[in-house]
């Protein structure tokens, strides 16, 4: 009489609740990039207020991520980095620039030193 009860006894036949489980994978939360736009502003030098810009566009992502508003987080985080990648870029091109000018330069200086002590 006293059998043990198997698990598949004690579920019950018609069961009147489902659960659902629904798993997001590949969903990732939208960057704000603040600390990219804050090195382009102070360390790149800010040319053409593109660091301005970005940061702007930084902190308008970052109000709207903690307002909730996924979509505006996204717009204003792409437009961010957007405006950081060219501060950099445009930052890069004028490195080049200053080095090529100084290397004509002084090559310059130094080749009209060498003829004229001849």
């Amino acid at each position: 009489m006293n059998q043990p009860l198997y698990a598949t006894q004690m579920q019950p036949i018609n069961p009147t609740v489902v659960q659902y489980t629904t798993v997001e994978i590949g969903r990732e939360k939208p960057r704000d990039y603040i600390l990219y736009s804050l090195i382009s502003f102070i360390y790149l030098g800010n040319p053409c207020c593109l660091g301005l810009a970005a940061m702007f566009y930084s902190i308008r992502a970052r109000d709207r991520k903690v307002a909730g508003d996924i979509e505006g987080t996204k717009a204003n985080g792409t437009t961010a980095l957007h405006f950081n990648i060219a501060a950099t870029v445009l930052f890069c091109l004028l490195v080049l620039v200053f080095i090529i000018t100084m290397s004509v330069f002084l090559h310059n200086v130094f080749h009209y030193r060498y003829f004229r002590r001849l």
